[in-house]
């Protein structure tokens, strides 16, 4: 493919530069969480954090994205480490709590606290995380952009391309709110339906990655003209990336599943829970912070 088509190298080192920063915000607020014996965010959920964050570089700024254009498994594998894989991890990272710690103090008095009191923007937030609003967005991310026209259009335009992977991404983490559930919210729904969500956000996937397996022609024809890596065609490479998000969805989404049942059914899940997750609300914590740390 013309080289006007791949994400530009500067491109890739600010997107790499970004998420590095990220992280070093959550673990100097981590690192402050512990210093001041507020240790309720154990190493295991660090390491999720730090591992979701890798994954986000190797979708967007690894030597890997640059095959985008040239493999459909490659951009099908971008699209679910972005939507399926990353946020859930970013959320086990439980990062509220770090970022309000490692951010400058200063920025979060003048802006963060305004808008976390703001009564628009709880609502706007609540509103957001109901889980049929996060069903559907994702569903309507994964739809949307995968029918051929708009396809194109993301591999053809730099800024086009950067909105999909953005949309998936945010999708990604809007899905797994209700599922992680790194901030309890007053949502009404019972927690066993949280398998259903999960069973239903399976079918637009076993949908489109099954048409993708069975079809008998290629459907994004954009790919006729990459160099074939590896020697595949354009249509078993498509027969590839729908293997593979048939794959990753179904073995993500059991294995969550398994687990919520688990714990749904575990006799100490109802007396330990609520005491982990008060822990982990970013309201629990005291307002001011030890003398040594309020310099930023």
């Amino acid at each position: 493919m013309p080289h006007s088509h791949h994400v530009a190298y500067g491109s890739q080192a600010l997107l790499a530069v970004i998420i590095a920063l990220t992280a070093v915000v959550y673990l100097r607020g981590w690192h402050r969480l512990r210093s001041t014996s507020l240790n309720v965010i154990p190493v295991w959920r660090a390491g999720s954090f730090l591992l979701g964050m890798a994954l986000i570089w190797t979708a967007v700024a690894s030597p890997i994205a640059a095959l985008d254009h040239e493999l459909l498994t490659v951009h099908m594998l971008q699209h679910l480490l972005l939507m399926t894989i990353a946020p859930p991890l970013i959320w086990l990272g439980a990062p509220l709590l770090p970022f309000l710690h490692g951010l400058p103090r200063h920025f979060v008095q003048a802006v963060i606290d305004p808008l976390r009191r703001s009564a628009r923007v709880q609502r706007l937030g609540r509103a957001l995380t109901e889980p049929a609003v996060c069903w559907l967005a994702a569903a309507a991310a994964l739809v949307g952009w995968h029918i051929p026209a708009l396809f194109t259009l993301g591999l053809q335009s730099a800024g086009w391309h950067l909105a999909e992977r953005a949309s998936f991404f945010a999708t990604g983490l809007l899905f797994w709110w209700p599922v992680v559930q790194p901030r309890p919210s007053a949502s009404k729904w019972p927690e066993m339906s949280i398998i259903l969500y999960l069973f239903l956000a399976t079918l637009p996937c076993d949908i489109l990655s099954g048409f993708l397996v069975f079809c008998d022609r290629v459907v994004y024809e954009v790919y006729f003209s990459s160099s074939h890596p590896f020697a595949l065609s354009a249509l078993e490479d498509q027969q590839c990336a729908g293997a593979l998000m048939w794959t990753c969805v179904t073995v993500v989404y059991l294995v969550a599943g398994t687990i919520l049942t688990a714990k749904s059914l575990s006799p100490l899940s109802s007396r330990e829970d609520p005491l982990v997750q008060s822990e982990l609300r970013p309201d629990a914590l005291p307002q001011r912070p030890p003398q040594s740390l309020e310099a930023v």
